[in-house]
């Protein structure tokens, strides 16, 4: 481990220069969220159909997850500070145009334009941070701090959608990152030194670009077969997504400076711990969109009760962020990790009782428990991953994490809020009551939030009768979605448990062990 005489202890600048790194993180993580209680108001203003719905709530996340890598190696070449701020600038722009968007293309487009801006946030701040903290303990608590507030944003954001939307219009849930942005612009260059790389290469833009169309393409793929089955529109997006992921990896093996140096995914607990990741964002992601609807749909509660009901959530995620790096310094990272996906196994399934029988009670308990999992499990997985990789290589570490994590998160609304709008349609389709005009059927089977538009329209008793039928197959596709979602951070609990390392919070790693194929040591760690 390094000594402390090379890597001495931060002041009073650096911990304020970490306050300021962290506003822009909370607002890109909030933005994740923030929609899920406005949606309603949304489909009631916009209009959008139940494929724009989808957009609206995950092109923001897909595309900050796009250009992560590719505003990391920019920021080596500008200036870590200077992108920030010149994101920090468009974000606050971008938040503008959402919250007066006229239409549902033009929501879509703007978060669109947020998710470019957000990708400069998350590389140039955690960069900017293995800069200030030089010392392994300081920097793995700080390092704590910053995924604190990233899983509080998250978190927080329908709580803080709920406040906004009890006395305003749905789109200033937006004006706050225009307030947090200009804040940021104000402050950065006094509180947040400049830090360039002198070497590197040139940014591969055709990278870039490759990495983006495959992206969207299988996202495209996934939401057109839960919409209308598996065509040939969606199996050809499927396969060129695939095709061009491979060509983007082939590319990455050949170029002298990639965007993804692909050989750190030889190392078992850098890969395994970006697994991880991967199914904590899956599960959060549908999660948190689920709970929102279920408390404002199925419970009747308005935006702002819903959003306090959401607040132990948050804050639950917050304490246990900042209280893993005290965890893991006893029992070892590894360990940590392990309990955290435990704790948040049980809470999925706590959660999916409340679509069988469980009710309100089994809802706010499982995702109070699933937090506090979520909120112990990043703190430590980005200390654990970033210090697995080499240091000449820790850039593009963080690059990858802070893509995988934004996946996750995005790609947990898309993939499984698709199985839970599948299970939705088929359930609604199979029980819809005969009084219920073809019209209103035909709209409440687009999702809860449309069968709540549509029963505005009809009698009292045909109306009662359409959304108890739409909340009990709402209720069935939440139980079914997030009893899978347990079942993948079971696996992950093991393995953990089995392979990750417990070596102490703010530790650097060891050699790697083995330089396989990830297949392969999954394979020896479940079945030696």
């Amino acid at each position: 481990m390094p000594s402390t005489e090379s890597n001495p202890r931060a002041g009073l600048r650096e911990w304020l220069g970490l306050t300021v790194l962290a506003l822009p993180v909370f607002v890109l993580a909030l933005d994740l969220t923030v929609l899920h209680l406005a949606l309603p108001h949304l489909v009631e203003d916009l209009r959008p159909s139940g494929f724009q719905q989808l957009w609206i709530l995950d092109v923001y996340g897909f595309l900050v997850a796009g250009f992560l890598v590719t505003m990391g190696g920019l920021a080596d070449r500008i200036g870590r500070r200077r992108l920030l701020m010149i994101g920090a600038a468009a974000f606050g722009l971008a938040s503008l145009a959402a919250a007066y968007a006229p239409n549902a293309e033009a929501l879509i487009a703007a978060r669109a334009l947020l998710g470019v801006a957000g990708a400069t946030f998350t590389p140039s701040s955690l960069a900017l941070i293995r800069d200030l903290f030089r010392h392994p303990g300081q920097r793995g608590f700080a390092m704590a701090v910053w995924m604190a507030c990233f899983a509080g944003g998250a978190a927080l954001g329908p709580s803080i959608g709920g406040l906004l939307l009890e006395n305003f219009w749905w789109g200033s849930v937006f004006l706050l990152g225009v307030v947090v942005m200009a804040l940021l612009l104000a402050t950065g260059p006094f509180l947040i030194p400049e830090h360039r790389t002198a070497a590197g290469g040139r940014i591969d833009l055709y990278s870039a670009l490759l990495s983006l169309a495959s992206l969207l393409l299988i996202v495209f793929a996934v939401k057109d077969s839960a919409k209308n089955g598996v065509g040939p529109a969606a199996a050809a997006a499927l396969a060129a997504g695939i095709a061009l992921g491979w060509v983007f990896v082939r590319r990455q093996r050949r170029l002298e400076s990639p965007l993804v140096d692909v050989r750190l995914f030889r190392i078992r607990v850098f890969s395994l711990g970006l697994v991880s990741l991967l199914a904590f964002g899956l599960s959060a992601g549908a999660l948190t969109m689920l709970f929102a609807q279920y408390l404002q749909l199925v419970e009747g509660f308005s935006p702002f009760t819903a959003g306090l009901w959401m607040l132990p959530q948050g804050l639950a995620s917050v304490v246990a962020s900042l209280a893993a790096p005290g965890v893991a310094g006893r029992i070892g990272r590894g360990r940590t990790v392990a309990l955290a996906a435990g704790t948040s196994t049980l809470g999925l399934v706590v959660f999916a009782a409340a679509g069988l029988s469980g009710g309100f009670t089994a809802a706010f308990a499982g995702a109070l428990v699933f937090a506090i999992g979520m909120g112990a499990m990043s703190a430590v997985l980005v200390d654990l991953v970033v210090n697995s990789a080499p240091e000449e290589h820790s850039g593009s570490a963080s690059s990858i994490f802070e893509t995988v994590g934004e996946l996750g998160q995005a790609a947990g609304i898309a993939i499984l809020g698709a199985a839970a709008t599948a299970v939705y349609r088929g359930g609604v389709t199979a029980t819809m009551p005969d009084e219920v005009p073809d019209g209103a059927a035909s709209d409440a089977s687009e999702s809860l939030s449309d069968a709540a538009a549509a029963a505005d329209g009809l009698a009292p008793e045909a109306a009662e009768r359409l959304m108890e039928t739409a909340r009990e197959a709402f209720s069935g596709g939440l139980a079914a979605t997030m009893l899978a979602a347990a079942a993948g951070l079971g696996v992950i609990t093991v393995l953990a448990w089995r392979t990750l390392p417990n070596t102490p919070s703010g530790g650097e790693e060891p050699a790697p062990e083995s330089e396989s194929p990830l297949s392969t040591q999954l394979f020896v760690q479940v079945f030696a």
